[in-house]
């Protein structure tokens, strides 16, 4: 048996989804759809071999629209690919969230109602009497607290066994009523069929056709179009049966958070400390990590293979895996894991919807909504989780947007370029230049992105979800289930790639691209020509650049080496160059092989200009 999670947004789908099916958990496309949903299996009675395999599907507020989600959900429902529904209702705005159920219920698949966040609702003085939704609807309803564990284990029963088709019905406006039944005499379909039909939402184009005309005489009647009609209809009923199940008790009055956190000051300045403080913990705890595993690494890997008698072949591809663990489980996973747990924080604390609404107005110039404050912020940490951040976005115009964006932030392994090489020698003035330079680049290239970037753009509807204190529990098991795409996506290809990149080093061929490179690496940049190379391993990961700089130029004492302007153009080139391949590969299973292809082209084309730029504005 198959069932799917569904409800608006913030309702606490995702937290009942992960308390129902644990860490045994899969994230995969729908066919011909760009939305990842989560899947997972519960075991309903082993001894019988009884599963329940469950699908979390994408918050939404009404199934009308084409937007991505509202067109997969529908897609879903019409098929259909499930055999029950469970609706999750959120106690504290119950009669908006019983808008999306009426139209669910149109569907005639059976269902059973969640009602969650009821601690949070008795807090408000709100009570809600399950029998008599249960009642009105015709189907079973379950009072619950997910944040609380209360009334989880009642869901999977209740779906195996008392899932049932509503038996409620929204009385539509008379003519609306009269449209459907000669819909049904004439073309035989049925009442949701043509409901989407007159809504301008049906794939029939004949059908279509038919129900314009009929749309159209009734919007001529009422000044008012017929989604205006329909949807007054659903909100009135929704309002008439919240009337009949909610009663409203005393409301204890609470300090609101909400007035300080969501106001321009101080809400502002408390964004900019959250960020900050963010990303100086990622960099002090990614830090200390870093040297824990590198140094684990180091001791028990690097220096016995060297020690061991090889021949200089195996001792190479060798010396490559372990390059590649080292990069993976030392480098990205501290930043990675403990930026996730930072993130996993802030979204189940409530505090996320507060800094999207606050960094929306700035985000609309570039082209998106306030939500890709939160993947742009994770580039500073590192590219590749920023990439599957973009998830997060409502639209698909959005998510390449915020994509060609985030493979500009300087990551925390651009950072180390930056520091060890600019800042070190040439000046913290200088290192400083270089992120306002990027600053200005990612401002510009947003602003004609947000021109040239095709697909329609959507407004942003916010839930303010409750501010509540978050289940370590909780956190811990989202940062791990995010963790292990990174190691699922990006491991394998490091491993692989740092094999190549070793026996093309062998082989000579590295020493071939090095001098076929002299005309760009000399000629456009006024660099050694060894530096290409160091650019080349930049590509396998940002640090190894300035890695490879050092052992090809024999010194770790660059400035003997290298000019002043030689250093600058490096690490400008270098943090502006070709993402890393972790991140390449995260870009293309987000995004496509061609908008990867196309991020990829457009950093070198833009790294090698600015370079050559500054190369010849300092000559």
């Amino acid at each position: 048996m198959k069932a799917a999670l569904i409800g608006n947004p913030g309702v606490g789908k995702s937290l009942i989804f992960m308390q129902l099916t644990g860490l045994g958990v899969e994230v995969g496309n729908m066919p011909g759809s760009s939305i990842e949903l989560m899947s997972g299996t519960v075991c309903v009675n082993r001894d019988q071999k009884e599963w329940l395999d469950l699908v979390d599907m994408p918050g939404l507020y009404s199934l009308d629209g084409q937007g991505e989600k509202e067109v997969l959900v529908r897609r879903v429902l019409e098929e259909p690919e499930v055999d029950a529904l469970i609706v999750v209702l959120d106690a504290t705005r119950f009669e908006r969230n019983l808008y999306l159920l009426l139209q669910i219920a149109e569907y005639r698949i059976p269902m059973i109602v969640v009602v969650n966040l009821t601690d949070e609702a008795i807090k408000e003085g709100v009570s809600i009497d399950p029998d008599a939704l249960s009642a009105l609807l015709g189907v079973p309803v379950i009072r619950a607290a997910a944040a609380l564990g209360t009334g989880i284990d009642q869901i999977v029963p209740a779906v195996m066994r008392s899932a049932k088709v509503s038996a409620i019905e929204v009385p539509y406006d008379h003519q609306i009523e009269a449209a459907l039944r000669s819909f049904q005499k004439t073309m035989g379909i049925g009442r949701r069929v043509g409901l989407q039909a007159m809504q301008g939402i049906s794939p029939d184009p004949e059908m279509l056709e038919v129900t314009a005309m009929v749309a159209e005489e009734i919007e001529n009647r009422h000044r008012m179009s017929v989604n205006q009609i329909i949807a007054t209809n659903r909100h009135n009923y929704a309002h008439t049966l919240a009337g009949q199940v909610l009663s409203t008790g005393a409301h204890h009055n609470r300090f609101d958070l909400d007035r300080i956190l969501t106001r321009q000051f101080p809400g502002i300045p408390i964004l900019i400390g959250v960020i900050l403080s963010m990303l100086l913990i990622v960099f002090a705890v990614g830090s200390r990590l870093e040297d824990l595993i590198v140094w684990g690494f180091t001791t028990y890997l690097m220096t016995p293979i060297q020690a061991l008698p090889l021949s200089p072949l195996v001792e190479q591809l060798a010396y490559s895996v372990v390059l590649a663990l080292e990069s993976g489980f030392g480098i990205a996973f501290p930043y990675i894991f403990t930026f996730y747990i930072l993130l996993s924080v802030l979204e189940d604390s409530g505090y996320m919807t507060r800094a999207a609404f606050l960094a929306d107005r700035a985000m609309h110039r570039l082209g998106m909504h306030g939500e890709a404050i939160i993947p742009l912020v994770l580039g500073f940490g590192c590219n590749v989780p920023a990439v599957m951040g973009t998830r997060l976005l409502s639209s698909r115009r959005e998510r390449i947007i915020a994509a060609f964006l985030i493979t500009m932030v300087p990551c925390s392994a651009r950072t180390v370029v930056i520091s060890g090489i600019v800042a070190k020698f040439v000046g913290v003035l200088p290192a400083l230049s270089i992120y306002l330079i990027v600053l200005v680049l990612i401002l510009l290239t947003g602003v004609i992105l947000s021109r040239v970037t095709p697909g329609p753009q959507y407004g942003m509807i916010l839930e303010m979800t409750p501010l509540r204190r978050p289940k370590a529990g909780m956190v811990l098991r989202k940062s791990w289930m995010r963790i292990q795409e990174f190691l699922v996506i990006a491991m394998p290809l490091l491993l692989i790639s740092s094999v190549i990149l070793g026996l093309l080093g062998f082989y000579g061929v590295i020493a071939a691209f090095q001098q076929a490179a002299v005309p760009i690496s000399e000629g456009l940049l006024g660099l050694p020509s060894y530096a290409s190379t160091a650019l080349l391993f930049g590509i396998l990961r940002k640090e190894m650049a300035f890695e490879t700089l050092a052992v090809l130029a024999g010194t770790t004492d660059l400035i003997t080496v290298m000019t002043r302007t030689q250093l600058y153009v490096f690490a400008l080139v270098s943090t502006l160059f070709v993402p890393c391949i972790s991140t390449i590969a995260v870009l293309n299973r987000e995004l496509g092989v061609k908008v990867a292809a196309l991020i990829t082209a457009y950093t070198v084309l833009l790294g090698l200009g600015i370079g050559a730029l500054i190369h010849l504005l300092m000559a």
